[in-house]
């Protein structure tokens, strides 16, 4: 009997154009792509036209100025992703078999996840499991996003701004936000100030300032405030944001309990709004679908059992 097609496709489909094709979707172009692979740019597009002639249809449309994905590549991207989440799993779930507690975790977080309780959850975890690994990946809140959906990192730690409907959320810790300016700051030992008082100022931020997104509470602050409307310098770190406001580039907002240090050192000066800071909820992130090995197991199951019997006031961190 002859094997339908769609079988046949499953059997027969050469995993590398895959993995190819994931390349050439994510560099958009096949020439980044061939440099990406350390392939010749014709083996590149061969594999690209060997994949559309076995799916039967065209992946991506391209010119002298356009490069996109199909509907049908968009959505051979997606399940391809999903393909080598899983399949990156393998060694991890290979390795942590055995009596002990072993394995990789890969966690993802924002670079203001500053939490004591997310600190003693790491702490015990290595105490109990001490041949277990991890890796702690810094990236913009979109990007620990993505790397939980598409099953890249064991669990994420960062602001939300929209849901996703695949990915478990867990209100871990609440932080409020203030704006600060550096040692030679005009406004820097100035009290008794209000928000007014920074009419105009230039100002440096997050990536994720902006009204539609993660940062929403600043960015209606910022506003009202009338900072200047041009910010003149911006990332996702908030190592490099609190750089630029220590060099004077501009004000800044930061989470008053990270601040606080800097704050006591005279490196930074607080300044308005004194009371009712903006608060911003940090999220666990978890995806369900994604198999762990024992190590993921028994480090995501820890950080949720102390979230759960540690009272909301005492994960709200003021100053």
């Amino acid at each position: 009997m002859r094997m339908p097609r769609t079988d046949r496709l499953v059997w027969e489909l050469d995993w590398n154009l895959l993995r190819t094709f994931v390349v050439i979707s994510e560099m958009k172009s096949i020439t980044r792509a061939a440099e990406r692979l350390g392939l010749k740019q014709p083996s590149v597009s061969n594999a690209l036209r060997r994949l559309e002639e076995r799916i039967g249809q065209r992946l991506i449309e391209r010119d002298a100025t356009r490069f996109e994905l199909t509907d049908v590549g968009q959505l051979l991207y997606e399940q391809s992703i999903e393909v080598f989440g899983t399949i990156s799993q393998l060694p991890q779930l290979v390795h942590g078999v055995g009596d002990d507690v072993t394995g990789h975790v890969t966690i993802a977080v924002a670079s203001h996840v500053v939490s004591p309780l997310f600190d003693q959850v790491l702490s015990e975890f290595h105490h109990s499991h001490p041949r277990a690994t991890l890796t702690i990946a810094v990236s913009p809140s979109s990007d620990v996003t993505r790397q939980v959906r598409e099953k890249r990192a064991s669990f994420g730690l960062c602001l939300v701004s929209t849901r996703d409907p695949a990915i478990e959320y867990t209100m871990v810790y609440r932080e409020f936000f203030g704006f600060f300016c550096g040692p030679g700051h005009r406004l820097r030992g100035r009290t008794s100030l209000k928000l007014a008082d920074l009419e105009g100022e230039t100002s440096v931020s997050f990536h994720t300032d902006h009204i539609d997104d993660a940062l929403r509470p600043v960015a209606l602050l910022r506003s009202e405030a009338r900072l200047a409307a041009n910010v003149v310098g911006v990332s996702s770190s908030l190592e490099e944001v609190r750089r630029m406001i220590v060099a004077g580039l501009g004000i800044g907002p930061l989470p008053l309990h990270v601040a606080r240090r800097d704050v006591e050192d005279g490196l930074l000066w607080r300044l308005p709004p004194y009371d009712a800071p903006p608060a911003i909820d940090i999220f666990l992130l978890a995806n369900p679908e994604k198999t762990m090995n024992r190590a993921e197991k028994a480090l995501l199951s820890g950080l949720r059992a102390l979230v759960a019997e540690t009272p909301l006031e005492a994960r709200t961190y003021c100053d």
